[in-house]
């Protein structure tokens, strides 16, 4: 049900979903684009990772905000009694690691970083008069303190950037271009034990997203350096969020483990902001003219505010049935408008004997942020864009079932199917574009999915020789009034079969080998059925309705 996306993509499609119904978490920070590379690299730093929990069904009501899956991460605290490190030098990227304590047993730290050099080593190969280059780097530290038993306190930071840069420059004139992308978060955590039975984690947390891109081209005048014709063109896209976040856990006995608390997020979404200028050397200072107006893809800059309440009770009925059950509530403000949302959860599993397990398990989700994608890559161009008032918030119900089986020689096999209704999804019309001319709202309808699937697992994780092969059978689709003539039609996220196999074989203490091997079927794709001749130079190619090829 977790498939890796497009071929040499870091995007993660989770039962028929896209990229943006992803709930990422570090260290309790959602994090909005989570690529570098234009998708071939994650964000994070696997020096840096502690642990990483994914929820794909069944999602405890403490987790909201997305349709699809959540994936919980958290970075290294530091070691508490000496200092360690790591470093590590590669062709492409070279990283570092430094953990211990500041005072032993109270106060540690965890930093690790990495770069490309992708700028550096393509210097030599270029033209004089050429410069090309990318490269990205990111950094993540922690420090954190223990006052005593009951209290302590965290602070963490990621900062990550990609730069993408081209220029030119001859007799004839200067030609410059840059793209980049990055997140900044940090949070500040605070634990504290009121008493043997409640325990209280405080979250104060600030995010940012923020995508650029610039042109800047000059023209000489004839065998000269003299300026003749100068234009640039800039354009900025920014997330920022502002939250704080209560979670108390009550644990009234060995039966109950209740959650609950409460979330305000401070969202500022500017989807898009160009600005333009040309001069012309007979064209006096004046003659410029600046504007941050965008005619192409601007939309006017949105502060909603988000609330969220929880409750939720991991409740042992026996000792061989488990039972998750819990409401998650949500508030969007935005354009003078408020959309509630009530969602409740349900997880349920049981264990008749030690090697045979049932479990099935309900959600609704509400989604209060849409991605505009032309493609199915995770581009950092696509558009983060809130619900206003004239789009409605996503929408989803999701049913799963599933069996796990103990097997002999320590092998596990599982079986699990689900159905997801999707309500309210966007998509382009037909086309139309982030390019043109016209504000976001108006390019696009909004309709409905529907997602169902089979997944079967044969693991093995003990021994010498570990793995699993899996395979998954799915389809998701969606139907949109006014394309495809309102029939339904495979999503660009459909992918019928999906098999993995993974496997790992440790020889010693030293030395261990493991192999993987992933196949899916293709993607969806339309194509053109009849050309028209127009005109002896002009020949316009006709699709028809969509169709999975």
């Amino acid at each position: 049900g977790v498939q890796s996306g497009t071929e040499g993509s870091s995007g993660l499609y989770v039962r028929g979903g896209s990229p943006d119904e992803n709930l990422i978490l570090l260290d309790d920070v959602p994090l909005y684009n989570v690529t570098h590379l234009f998708g071939f690299f994650s964000v994070f730093n696997s020096d840096a990772i502690k642990t990483v929990n994914l929820h794909k069904g069944g999602f405890p009501a403490r987790f909201g905000g997305r349709l699809s899956s959540v994936m919980d991460i958290h970075t290294k605290d530091g070691n508490d009694k000496e200092i360690h490190g790591a470093a590590q030098i590669g062709l492409l990227s070279s990283k570092f690691s430094l953990e211990g304590p500041i005072v032993k047993e109270k106060t540690t730290f965890f930093v690790s970083a990495r770069r490309t050099y992708f700028d550096v080593l393509s210097k030599p190969f270029l033209p004089k008069d050429e410069q090309f280059g990318y490269f990205f780097w990111d950094l993540n530290a922690k420090v954190n303190h223990k006052f005593n038993d009951r209290h302590r306190l965290y602070f963490s930071i990621y900062s990550g950037r990609d730069k993408l840069g081209y220029e030119y420059d001859d007799s004839y004139g200067e030609s410059e271009y840059g793209l980049g992308w990055g997140n900044i978060s940090s949070a500040l955590r605070w634990n504290f034990l009121i008493h043997n039975k409640l325990f209280m984690n405080t979250t104060v947390a600030l995010s940012r997203y923020k995508f650029f891109t610039e042109t800047n081209d000059i023209e000489y005048e004839k065998n000269s350096k003299k300026k003749a014709y100068e234009m640039n063109i800039n354009y900025t896209s920014l997330i920022r969020d502002w939250s704080i976040k209560n979670t108390f856990t009550y644990t009234p006995n060995n039966r109950h483990e209740i959650k609950f608390g409460e979330a305000v997020t401070l969202h500022s979404f500017k989807p898009g902001e160009q600005g333009y200028y040309e001069k012309y050397s007979d064209s006096n200072e004046d003659d410029f003219y600046d504007s941050n107006i965008d005619t192409t893809i601007h939309s006017s800059p949105k502060e909603p505010t988000e609330c969220n309440l929880f409750i939720e009770d991991e409740f042992k009925i026996t000792k061989r049935i488990n039972l998750n059950v819990g409401l998650h509530a949500s508030l969007f403000n935005v354009d003078d408008k408020t959309y509630t949302s009530l969602e409740p959860r349900l997880s349920f599993a049981a264990h008749p004997t030690e090697k045979f397990t049932i479990k099935a398990a309900y959600s609704k989700m509400r989604q209060y942020l849409h991605l505009l994608s032309n493609s199915t890559i995770g581009l950092p161009t696509d558009l983060w864009v809130p619900v206003t008032g004239n789009i409605k918030p996503l929408e989803s119900h999701q049913t799963a079932v599933g069996f796990v089986f103990g097997l002999p020689k320590d092998f596990l096999f599982s079986v699990e199917g689900y159905y997801k209704t999707m309500d309210n999804i966007i998509e382009y019309k037909e086309g139309a574009s982030m390019y043109s001319n016209s504000n976001w709202e108006e390019k696009v309808d909004m309709g409905k999915g529907k997602s169902k699937g089979i997944e079967v697992m044969l693991k093995k994780e003990t021994g010498k020789t570990t793995g699993w092969i899996a395979y998954t059978l799915s389809k998701s689709e969606r139907q949109f009034d006014n394309i495809n003539q309102g029939k339904w039609f495979p999503s660009n996220y459909d992918r019928t079969h999906d098999i993995s196999i993974v496997i790992n074989h440790k020889f010693s203490e030293r030395v261990d080998i493991g192999a993987t091997w992933v196949f899916g079927t293709g993607y969806p794709i339309t194509m053109q059925t009849h050309s028209i001749l127009v005109d002896p130079s002009l020949r316009e190619e006709y699709y028809d309705n969509r169709v999975d090829y």
